[in-house]
């Protein structure tokens, strides 16, 4: 299965270490620690065109010290709804 991140951004759910609220999250010195040392060893994808709302740490299940995260305009709810719903890039 995969799911929809926004501006046609398909990720694996294999991948997917975490959703989280960028809001809330990002209230955490450590969260934002981290942000700061993923941007600056340039891990970051940009998929939004609007006010970010949501990441995603994404990483190939063999290899999960090399992540990704993903910045997303959809709420981490909205995420969460589609994994669960089990979106397929068929239905897209």
């Amino acid at each position: 299965m995969y799911l929809h991140l926004g501006q046609n951004i398909i990720v694996h759910e294999e991948e997917i270490i975490g959703i989280f609220d960028l809001e809330i999250t990002s209230q955490s010195h450590r969260t934002r620690t981290y942000l700061n040392r993923i941007e600056r060893n340039r891990q970051v994808v940009n998929v939004s065109e609007e006010l970010p709302k949501s990441f995603v740490v994404c990483a190939k299940p063999k290899e999960r010290r090399k992540q990704t995260v993903y910045i997303s305009q959809l709420s981490s709810q909205t995420l969460l709804r589609r994994s669960e719903a089990g979106i397929q890039t068929e239905s897209l």
